[in-house]
């Protein structure tokens, strides 16, 4: 199998989709797969405005085109909605070549939080962009539903997994500040919903990994938080692992791939009862899912850590990469080998 993916994310950036993308070209030899990758690198682009990192490509459908020629896959995965997808999914459309696609964000309340456009326009056009390919992948079971009743078809699934060796308990703790420890990971920005954790009345120290358009206000407007900035590989696994719970307070997020990168640290998580933690934490016992955030942190405190690692590691990028490369199959009519 020959597979193209075409994603407007992609390196520098550190996020849940990139990351995804990553393991699977890691396990693509396994599953019989070669994959390409159409992505900003081979374009002209621009910084987005607030995403500096996110960069928007001055893509036209002749240079899509003439990759996908060159690369003469026997399947295409439009991974984003951004210019590359929209250029991808022309191409594919004129040539009539099957694709595939993932909803990985919920753009229209991401939009709707910084514009005032409504949800339902968004969605209507999201629903054209996924509603041509052969099947959309999405991460969850309540993400399926909550789409399917919005109009979109041919919803399969694609979960995520974790590094177990790299995120791991640890004896050492290396944040020397007042316990218990509260955390948060991901990018400082006003979708994340970051200041309902942060304006909480908790003991001990809160502490935000991460950056982003808010972090500076943010910082300032809460001096007691300890705010590290960026962190990856060893380091970011062992800022998890000196937490003690760990605090998603995201209303939009529709899986959070630091959910799993936490419970196999052994961090109880904190979250509001939406889609996203709902499905990670479900009924596991490893955290607690409450509208009162503070109430949920609290209670997270007595989650045994031994639970929560037990169950991060039943998340393994293998399973992820092999519902992926069974999606791919089945619309493409291809068996891996």
């Amino acid at each position: 199998m020959r597979l193209l993916v075409a994603t407007d994310a992609w390196r520098p950036q550190v996020n849940g989709v990139v990351r995804s993308l990553e393991y699977m070209a890691e396990m693509a030899p396994r599953f019989g797969a070669q994959i390409t990758f159409l992505t900003p690198e081979r374009f002209r682009s621009f910084p987005m405005p607030t995403y500096p990192e996110i960069r928007l490509s001055l893509t036209l459908p002749g240079q899509v085109r003439r990759f996908i020629e060159a690369a003469a896959p026997t399947h295409v995965h439009i991974a984003t909605e951004g210019p590359i997808g929209l250029a991808t999914r022309h191409v594919c459309g004129r040539q009539q070549r099957p694709f595939t696609t993932s909803y990985h964000t919920r753009f229209p309340e991401y939009l709707s939080a910084r514009v005032p456009i409504p949800e339902h326009l968004t969605y209507g056009c999201l629903r054209r962009f996924h509603g041509a390919g052969r099947a959309v992948m999405v991460s969850t079971a309540s993400l399926e539903a909550e789409l399917a009743t919005r109009g979109f078809r041919n919803i399969v699934r694609w979960t995520r997994g974790v590094d177990t060796t790299l995120f791991r308990p640890r004896s050492e703790r290396i944040i020397d500040a007042p316990g218990p420890l509260f955390l948060f990971v991901g990018r400082v920005a006003v979708e994340k919903n970051i200041e309902a954790f942060l304006r909480l009345d908790l003991p001990g120290t809160k502490i935000v990994v991460g950056d982003g358009p808010s972090r500076q206000d943010l910082a300032r407007a809460y001096p007691q938080v300890r705010f590290l900035g960026v962190q990856s590989g060893e380091a970011l696994a062992r800022v998890y692992a000196s937490a003690d719970v760990f605090v998603f307070p995201s209303l939009t997020d529709t899986f959070g791939i630091v959910l799993l990168e936490a419970l196999a640290s052994g961090l109880p998580i904190a979250a509001f009862p939406v889609t996203g933690p709902a499905d990670v934490v479900g009924a596991s016992g490893c955290g607690v899912l409450d509208t009162d955030l503070r109430a949920a942190a609290l209670g997270a405190l007595a989650i045994p850590r031994a639970r929560c690692r037990a169950y991060g590691e039943t998340f393994t990028w293998e399973e992820s990469a092999r519902q992926f490369f069974d999606n791919i199959a089945a619309a493409a009519g291809v068996v891996p080998t």
